[in-house]
């Protein structure tokens, strides 16, 4: 069934630009050739955060604030062992992702700690890499509190995420 989901979608969207005597192909272009700009204004600031997001995994500076962090989580009621994952997810889904992987690897899918990345990693956003791209296509140069209200949502939600996983 969801193998027809996608060519039924597209099928509709033709059938009704047809019925609507839009002209598709014409359509399909005409965005093609606006989505290059867009991507060509966009990609100097997904490539900063991309080079900066690497250089602070080489750095070694991940793993230092990991271990910083460490005692403040275990305050918080929280697994010490997610602290990296904490501070990867606002730089970078992909590196989330596969600490996730480790995570799963490590203590199993079912356990406490791989439920709360889980939800962690599912329930919060990349912070600095969509501020990026949204504010490099707004023209918005003063961000003020933007980002960090942001990491603040995110890591409270991250904590939240931990105390309800306690009870499932």
């Amino acid at each position: 069934m969801s193998k027809y989901i996608l060519p039924a979608f597209i099928g509709i969207i033709i059938l009704w630009a047809f019925i609507k005597r839009v002209p598709v192909y014409d359509s399909f272009v005409k965005g093609s050739k606006e989505s290059i700009s867009l991507i060509l204004s966009v990609f100097p600031y997904i490539c900063a955060v991309l080079i900066a997001v690497e250089l602070f995994s080489l750095s070694g500076l991940n793993a230092y604030l990991a271990k910083i962090m460490s005692p403040v989580l275990s305050f918080l009621g929280m697994p010490p062992e997610l602290s990296e994952i904490l501070i990867i997810r606002p730089l970078s889904g992909n590196g989330s992702l596969a600490l996730l992987e480790g995570i799963y690897e490590n203590y199993g899918v079912d356990s406490y700690i791989a439920r709360c990345a889980s939800v962690i990693v599912g329930a919060s956003e990349t912070v600095f890499y969509v501020g990026s791209v949204y504010f490099s296509t707004t023209k918005v140069k003063k961000l003020r509190y933007a980002i960090p209200i942001s990491l603040v949502a995110c890591y409270v939600g991250a904590v939240a995420s931990c105390v309800l996983c306690r009870f499932i």
